[in-house]
């Protein structure tokens, strides 16, 4: 019996999801000051925010993990095993790039959004400067 592709399978699992915890622990830690920024005087609401992204980061990523797992090559070898975990924990580091500028840009947006809600309204001035002419 060929111990390579329950090895890779579990090797593959434990390295994926290590990563996927930390970067989703990291952009749950980090996160929560663009989100405290964003609602201002509304930090439950920044909290359960931050809580349902982080949530909504594992499942996709996780998901992802999980529906990755076959793979079109049964290695024979250890080499085999490496090539082919490189191959996919590269796709899951991409994905969870991918997720990352997709949170920071979704925060971002958040954001100024609400900076420029808490804008004073533009005034009208009180003078006004006439055209001068151009010789």
């Amino acid at each position: 019996m060929n111990p390579y592709p329950f090895a890779q399978h579990v090797l593959y699992l434990v390295i994926s999801l290590a990563v996927t915890l930390g970067v989703g622990r990291t952009l749950f830690k980090h996160g929560a000051a663009f989100l405290a920024d964003t609602f201002v005087g509304k930090e439950k609401l920044a909290e359960a925010v931050n809580q349902l992204l982080l949530v909504g980061f594992y499942l996709i990523n996780c998901g992802w993990v999980v529906l990755s797992m076959k793979s079109s090559a049964t290695p024979a070898s250890l080499e085999d095993v490496i090539e082919n975990l490189s191959t996919k924990v590269g796709a899951v580091l991409v994905v969870l790039g991918v997720m990352h500028f997709f949170n920071l840009y979704v925060f971002n947006r958040m954001r100024r959004r609400a900076v420029a809600d808490r804008q004073p309204p533009p005034v009208m001035p009180t003078e006004w400067l006439g055209a001068k002419k151009v010789a």
